[in-house]
């Protein structure tokens, strides 16, 4: 069963519903994962994308926070979510194909502004969170699984614009890099989009900060696609759709694609 798989951090499914129709009707993916959708589920616009083919939805939500969906022209059926380092956050879920390929869809904490736990309680959160996806893929090892979602990790040197000027801002610092790194391998967990495109500076994310973001290019690849070792094989056609980040009030996060024939 071959599918496409996308993964975007909408920053507001409500507010970027638009975006969301636009991307499901230009680039039709099967399955669409969606992270910081800032909704309770019962206020997701999902008549609206069932309407487009996208029948089966499972999501976890929040007013105004967090929140994750899969959206899918494929059946699925929830297959739960974890609450790591004990935040109540609505920030995984995941779902089963009828292939048995079950589908993590992530929103890892961002880690505020100052890279010392000591000082700044969402970056040992942060932390802690990835500390507890290490230890839950130790004691379940991932089967025939596919994780994405925001991260909040540029892992590698050619993933930011500069490494050493971000060697000591969140989400490139060697100790999230270290806590990324060891839940990625206690999973076995193959980086598909680095798989595909192992060369040259990649982002799926410029801040909103920076009014020409394009020409100034200052990006860092936020937003993963990982398969376990059983299926990472099978994965190909990885691709970020860098344009979405000039539509019209767009989120700062470009999707993120993969293909996977199974």
């Amino acid at each position: 069963m071959p599918f496409t798989l996308a993964t975007w951090n909408i920053n507001s499914v409500r507010l970027r519903a638009a975006l969301v129709c636009k991307l499901l009707q230009e680039e039709a993916p099967d399955i669409l994962c969606l992270q910081e959708c800032k909704s309770p589920v019962d206020k997701i616009p999902v008549e609206t994308f069932r309407a487009l083919g996208y029948g089966h939805i499972v999501a976890r939500g929040q007013k105004g926070y967090n929140g994750v969906a899969i959206l899918s022209k494929l059946p699925l059926e929830d297959a739960g979510e974890m609450n790591f380092a004990g935040l109540g956050h609505a920030r995984h879920v995941a779902a089963r194909l009828e292939n048995g390929v079950v589908i993590h869809n992530f929103y890892v904490p961002a880690g505020g502004d100052v890279p010392d736990r000591a000082v700044n309680e969402k970056f040992g959160q942060k932390l802690d969170y990835l500390t507890d996806m290490r230890d839950w893929f130790l004691r379940e090892p991932p089967r025939r699984a596919i994780l994405v979602g925001d991260l909040n990790i540029a892992p590698r040197e050619d993933d930011v614009w500069s490494h050493k000027q971000l060697l000591k801002v969140v989400s490139h610092t060697p100790l999230e890099v270290a806590h990324l790194e060891a839940a990625q391998a206690a999973g076995g967990w193959t980086d598909v989009t680095r798989a595909d495109i192992p060369q040259g500076r990649l982002y799926s994310w410029w801040s909103y900060r920076a009014r020409d973001w394009d020409a100034a290019d200052k990006g860092r690849r936020l937003d993963h696609v990982w398969a376990s070792s059983d299926i990472a094989a099978a994965a190909h056609g990885s691709r970020i759709l860098r344009p979405a980040r000039g539509w019209e009030q767009p989120s700062d996060h470009a999707p993120v694609f993969a293909s996977f024939d199974l």
